[in-house]
């Protein structure tokens, strides 16, 4: 879903890529500030109910994620190193979302402790598939098969959130629940496809 829509969106950040590349901003160092914009911003909204205030602030970080490789790609710095750091501060802004909802869910005046877990399996099946397919990676492999990339957690997860705090009734327990059923499918469809090249 989200490859459709990156194309746009390169398009609309090349002029900010230009004008940081000029200024010889790194694209680690864009990586680096999006990743602590998330988590900060997660880790302070979200526990203290601040859903859709919180969910603004998060996607404009989330933003920085495609603004890295288009700089990246505009001042010839693309790495080994680069992916690497990328891929290893998603999952630590994915976290930082996910954290900041259990925290809400178990910090409210009337707890909600099915949702706070719901949150944790969210946490949990989403880093599995990112293992998933490096491993399989690693091994020679791949495994870019699955119903819920990344990319479409995050418009799931921030998408209901967002939503609940305009107000939504019921849309984030419903997106979560969603969201842990489709991590679950995905972690099986990669186990089965990476299953089928290892045994041919």
């Amino acid at each position: 879903m989200l490859n459709i829509l990156r194309p746009a969106v390169t398009r609309v950040m090349t002029p900010l890529g230009r004008a940081l590349a000029r200024r010889g901003i790194s694209p680690d160092v864009i990586t680096a500030i999006g990743t602590l914009g998330v988590v900060a911003s997660a880790l302070f909204f979200y526990p203290l109910g601040h859903l859709f205030a919180g969910t603004l602030v998060i996607t404009f970080f989330v933003l920085a994620d495609l603004l890295d490789g288009v700089l990246a790609r505009m001042t010839g710095n693309g790495s080994k190193w680069g992916a690497f750091l990328d891929s290893t501060l998603d999952r630590l802004g994915d976290a930082s979302i996910f954290s900041g909802l259990i925290l809400y869910f178990v910090l409210k005046d009337d707890p909600e402790i099915v949702l706070a877990v719901v949150a944790l399996f969210c946490l949990a099946a989403g880093a599995l598939v990112s293992y998933v397919k490096a491993r399989a990676e690693g091994l020679g492999m791949t495994a870019n098969v699955g119903i819920a990339e990344r990319g479409e957690r995050l418009v799931v997860v921030l998408v209901a959130a967002g939503l609940s705090g305009l107000g939504v009734p019921y849309i984030l327990a419903a997106g979560l629940w969603l969201l842990a059923a489709a991590s679950a499918v995905t972690v099986v469809q990669r186990m089965a496809h990476v299953y089928r090249q290892a045994v041919d």
